[in-house]
C-alpha cells in the first residue's frame, strides 16, 4: 500500500468511526458538541473555560453556549476561576460525571463489538497497529498542539526550579 493510500485509509476509518462513535453517544442525549467537552472535563478534570475550547479546538462562543446549557442541566457547574479572577472554571457536576461514565461506556462497548467480529490474529494486528499509531500521535506537534505538555520525569541533570 501506497502512502498516500495508507493516508487516505486511515482518513476514510477515522471518518467512518467519528460518525458512528457520534450515532452510539446520542445515549448522552446531549449534543456532540457537548459530549466532546463532557469527556474532555471527564479526562483532565475542572478546566478555565478558554482551556477547555482551545483543547476540544472550538471558538470561545460554542464553547460558552455548550457550557451554559450543559449548566443549566446540572452538569457542570462554571465558577469563578481561583487562579485568575478574568476567567471561568468548569467543573463536571456529579450528574456530569455519571453522564461522562454512561457515555464512556456505551462509546468503549461500541468499540470491542467491532473489534469482536475480528479473528483474535486480527485484534492482535489492530491493537499494535493501534498502539504504534498513538504513539505517532503523541509525537506529532499538530495532533498535541492543543494540550499542555506531558509531565517529565526527573532526571539527574534536572534542576529544582526552586
Amino acid at each position: 500500500m501506497s502512502e498516500s493510500s495508507a493516508g487516505s485509509l486511515l482518513r476514510e476509518v477515522a471518518r467512518i468511526y467519528t460518525r458512528a462513535q457520534r450515532v452510539v453517544a446520542d445515549c448522552c442525549r446531549t449534543t456532540s458538541t457537548q459530549c466532546h467537552l463532557l469527556t474532555e472535563l471527564g479526562r483532565a478534570g475542572p478546566l478555565p473555560l478558554s482551556e477547555l475550547g482551545t483543547r476540544v479546538s472550538l471558538e470561545k462562543s460554542w464553547v460558552s453556549r455548550a457550557v451554559e446549557a450543559m449548566a443549566a442541566r446540572g452538569l457542570v457547574s462554571k465558577e469563578p476561576n481561583p487562579q485568575d479572577a478574568r476567567s471561568w472554571l468548569v467543573t463536571l457536576t456529579a450528574d456530569g460525571e455519571r453522564t461522562v461514565h454512561e457515555l464512556n461506556r456505551s462509546l468503549d462497548d461500541h468499540a470491542e463489538s467491532l473489534l469482536a467480529a475480528l479473528s483474535p490474529r486480527e485484534r492482535d494486528a489492530v491493537e499494535t497497529s493501534l498502539l504504534t499509531l498513538l504513539k505517532a500521535l503523541r509525537e506529532d506537534a499538530a495532533a498535541m498542539c492543543c494540550l499542555p505538555p506531558e509531565p517529565k520525569e526527573p532526571t539527574q541533570d534536572s534542576k529544582s526550579c526552586c
